[in-house]
């Protein structure tokens, strides 16, 4: 134990000591000190011999040998030893404990090897411990402390500090009269005995008594019950007379009243700052909480502040409500987050401004008056994807988003690849008749240079489609088109030796569906789409006329296992009703294999061959794949490391053959960044035919499906 030696002042002895002291002292000192002390020592307190020269202040000391004391340059002391309770702390009662509180007996919550919880209050009892445990444990400096380097200075402050902090949340829930009992003790680390020699670490242990919980008293919510629809918006705030006391609940129900002002039409309602005011006597607590409803509106007209650029009209046109609408707040943000969606502006501000103020029980008009910044309207894209089998494949295109106001883009783009060539111009319309509704036309030219084919293409495609953004994901995307194809083909040379060409003269009208519940466009995790493609065409020839539909429908699923696996699988199945195989031009053909189909062969590898091996396409498609998403801890979780197994089979026939099935297995690597992951496949064939390389390898951008 630590003992403290106090000296007592010389004030507090008593008078026999001082009458003591008077009789050592001679008169002849007191009348005058200076020839007392002559006479008794032979010089007065003024005469000492200094050399005759003032000391200099930075005068080094002198090293004489008659120093006899040596300047301690290396002191040592040795540790303050303090004794410690055990970590079994028997309490005796305590003013604060009533009754009802056992220390002795209290449910321990051990937080870590330095942190222990006790609650030995039994009645009442408290019904929110648990969420009140688990908010300690967020905010506790205790909780921050590494074992390793905890000491008794650093424990002994961060308890103080984690004591206040137990006290402001029993207030938090309403606790006001609680109480929490502090003490230090120690423990063996890890579990461990102190007579296995392990070192005792410093741990501390709060009992929270949490007392009577307050209630709330009075409710005072200003004028709210002016407004038309008081009784409805008084539900929205839930928190009555008599209900228990939580003052974070306040801030909770204050913004669901402000977020049901909002959604009935009060464009202008204001809630002040609520203040409780605490009675010890009642144990409770008074709310006033101001609310201005300030009447009811309707939407008016939407103002745009570039009407040149983004007009006011359309602006209405892609908004979600119409002028006499009741005014709903979620409306006007979901106006805000479409103009972001357009991608043409840096900046936008809505304010809502009165037109007409409202008259008895008419509500008044509220106008959008929206200001915009334009943002940088020309971009340039490219992308880079390389397969061992179908080689390098360069894209890059070059746009302007607002070259025809409002939101007509045109865009340039191309394609440079080993087997592949493109070059192709459109034209864009966004929000055309409708939010996320899109006009467009594409003309393009192409040649592409395969091992199933040599075409020479020119196509013309308008679509007019609704489709998810990354803003405004939809569970049902459309579209509809007509495309018109004039194509000059071939299969592969013999020997150097070319084939006769056939010119195809195609026009289809393709027609697209999708349902979609994933939780992400980009990068889904949970849910599934399913979509539909359909494309009735004729084509025509050498003089040959033939009609069919082209057919495809494509089905994905995510599901998430673990925080850190995702297993996602898909199917796909195309069929060519209507005519024979030679009647279809190769480029519209099905093939399998590839980055997006079967991992592991070449691209359009899979499927019937004619008679010199080379692919021939079929009129039928069956795909089915699955792969492990698992992410890993490299790069901050970044990285994910996909195994897979795909598989796919093509037949000349409607029905699919399903006795060539291929397989193809591998492993990836994705790279997560701001504009989706980085792909790279390494996928090998386990039934390869003879032209199949043994490992094929695939980079590209974003998920393989």
């Amino acid at each position: 134990m630590v003992t403290l030696a106090i000296a007592m002042p010389l004030a507090a002895q008593d008078q026999a000591t001082d009458a003591a002291l008077e009789d050592l002292i001679p008169d002849s000192a007191v009348e005058n000190p200076q020839d007392w002390a002559i006479e008794e020592f032979g010089q007065g307190p003024d005469e000492t011999d200094l050399g005759g020269e003032e000391l200099d202040p930075e005068t080094p000391l002198d090293d004489s040998p008659e120093i006899a004391v040596q300047w301690p340059d290396d002191l040592q002391l040795s540790p303050l030893e303090i004794d410690l309770p055990e970590e079994d702390i028997q309490f005796a009662d305590l003013d604060v404990a009533g009754p009802d509180v056992a220390f002795t007996e209290a449910d321990l919550v051990r937080l870590n090897d330095s942190l222990t919880l006790g609650f030995p209050q039994l009645d009442p009892p408290f019904t929110e411990r648990g969420d009140f445990v688990e908010r300690f444990e967020a905010l506790s400096t205790i909780e921050e402390l590494d074992g390793d380097d905890e000491n008794i200075a650093q424990l002994a402050a961060r308890a103080r500090e984690d004591e206040e902090l137990l006290t402001e949340l029993l207030r938090v829930y309403g606790f006001y009269d609680g109480r929490i009992a502090r003490s230090i003790g120690t423990n063996a680390p890890g579990g461990a005995s102190a007579n296995d020699g392990a070192t005792p670490n410093p741990t501390v242990r709060f009992d929270v008594i949490p007392g009577e919980r307050y209630r709330f008293g009075a409710i005072d919510l200003g004028a709210l019950a002016m407004a038309q629809d008081a009784e409805t918006l008084r539900r929205a705030f839930e928190i009555e007379s008599g209900n228990p006391m939580q003052s974070d609940r306040i801030e909770t129900e204050r913004f669901d009243l402000d977020t049901a002002l909002g959604e009935f039409g009060y464009a202008f309602a204001r809630i002040d700052e609520p203040q409780l005011l605490i009675d010890h006597e009642r144990n409770q607590g008074d709310l006033t909480m101001p609310v201005t409803p300030g009447g009811k509106y309707v939407f008016g007209a939407v103002t745009s502040s570039d009407e040149d650029f983004l007009s006011g009209d359309h602006l209405a046109a892609i908004a979600r409500f119409d002028p006499g609408d009741i005014y709903q707040r979620s409306l006007e943000l979901d106006l805000r987050r479409a103009i972001t969606a357009t991608g043409l502006v840096s900046s936008v501000t809505i304010d809502p401004r009165e037109v007409s103020a409202p008259q008895g029980d008419e509500p008044g008009v509220v106008a959008m008056d929206v200001g915009i910044e334009r943002a940088d309207l020309r971009t340039i894209a490219g992308a880079i994807g390389y397969g061992s089998e179908e080689g390098v494949r360069v894209a890059a295109s070059w746009e302007h988003r607002n070259l025809f106001p409002p939101e007509g883009a045109l865009k340039v783009r191309g394609i440079l690849g080993t087997q592949e060539q493109l070059l192709g111009v459109g034209l864009r319309k966004n929000n055309f008749g409708g939010r996320d509704r899109i006009l467009s036309l594409d003309a393009y030219a192409s040649t592409i240079d395969s091992p199933a084919f040599d075409a020479n293409t020119a196509g013309l495609l308008a679509t007019y489609e609704r489709r998810s953004t990354l803003l405004f994901q939809k569970p049902v995307s459309w579209s509809i088109g007509v495309e018109l194809v004039a194509t000059d083909e071939r299969p592969p040379a013999v020997n150097g030796v070319a084939a006769p060409r056939s010119t195809f003269l195609v026009a289809g009208i393709p027609g697209f569906i999708q349902l979609d519940t994933t939780d992400d466009l980009l990068d889904p995790t949970e849910g599934f789409r399913v979509s539909a493609n359909l494309s009735p065409e004729v084509s025509r020839n050498r003089g040959t006329q033939s009609f069919y539909l082209r057919a495809r429908t494509d089905a994905s699923t995510y599901r998430r296992v673990t925080d850190s696996v995702v297993v996602a699988g898909r199917v796909a199945f195309g069929a060519v009703p209507g005519t024979d195989l030679e009647n279809i031009a190769p480029s519209r053909r099905y093939y399998a294999g590839g980055g997006g189909s079967v991992r592991g062969y070449g691209f359009r590898q899979i499927g019937p061959r004619d008679t010199l091996g080379d692919p021939s396409g079929g009129r039928s498609l069956v795909e089915g794949a699955i792969e492990a998403r698992i992410r890993t801890g490299l790069f901050d979780g970044a990285v994910s490391v996909v195994p897979f197994l795909d598989a796919g089979s093509v037949s000349p026939d409607v029905i699919p053959d399903f006795e060539e099935i291929k397989l193809g297995v591998g492993v990836g690597l994705r790279y997560y960044t701001g504009f989706g992951p980085l792909r790279v496949d390494v996928g090998v064939p386990l039934n390869p035919g003879p032209n199949d390389s043994p490992v094929a390898v695939y980079v590209s951008l974003g998920q393989a499906f």
